[in-house]
């Protein structure tokens, strides 16, 4: 056997890790009309916590609604290139690459994929709920404007690099020399 030569069981449990997470984007995809809907049922838990101005999910068509006690109600629906599961797919395929590359750091990759995934998840939400706060204080037109394209934009992007760089550190950092 050559020194660069893989063990059977490496081998193995890196065939395994690959078809994991080929398997998990088949499910993502699969369901995800069933994932847009969990997150706007989270958005509208939040807003009930936090809120006294009236909010109903309407799960099937992945719409938050909210401001239902006043003048000017709106419905927030999560398109499928505004959920946090557009991110999350090409990063589990990624685990899949990386680990298929590097078996050494499954552990970390599948640690590393579980905190981008929180993050993400986590930003989206405070996605929503600024375009939310800011179509209460600036209206629908101008908040929803600030709050989806400019401001939502901002923190989408700063969220997604800051779980790209987690993503990246936890997985893909050396382990300590013993």
């Amino acid at each position: 056997m050559s020194a660069n030569a893989v063990p059977l069981s490496s081998r193995v449990r890196v065939r395994w890790l690959v078809l994991a997470m080929l398997a998990v984007v088949g499910v993502l995809v699969l369901c995800e009309r069933a994932y847009r809907t969990l997150e706007v049922e989270v958005t509208g838990g939040i807003l009930r916590l936090i809120g006294d101005d009236g909010v109903y999910v309407a799960g099937a068509r992945q719409t938050v609604y909210f401001g239902l006690g006043g003048d000017k109600p709106l419905g927030l629906q999560m398109t499928p290139e505004c959920s946090s599961l557009f991110l999350l797919v090409p990063l589990v395929l990624l685990t899949a690459v990386l680990g298929y590359l590097r078996p050494a750091n499954t552990r970390r990759l599948l640690v590393s994929l579980l905190v981008f995934a929180l993050v993400v998840a986590a930003v989206n939400q405070l996605r929503m709920l600024l375009i939310v706060g800011l179509v209460d204080w600036f209206g629908v037109s101008t908040g929803y404007y600030w709050g989806h394209t400019l401001m939502g934009s901002l923190v989408s992007v700063i969220g997604g690099a800051i779980a790209l760089v987690l993503f990246v550190w936890i997985g893909l950092r050396r382990g300590r020399a013993a």
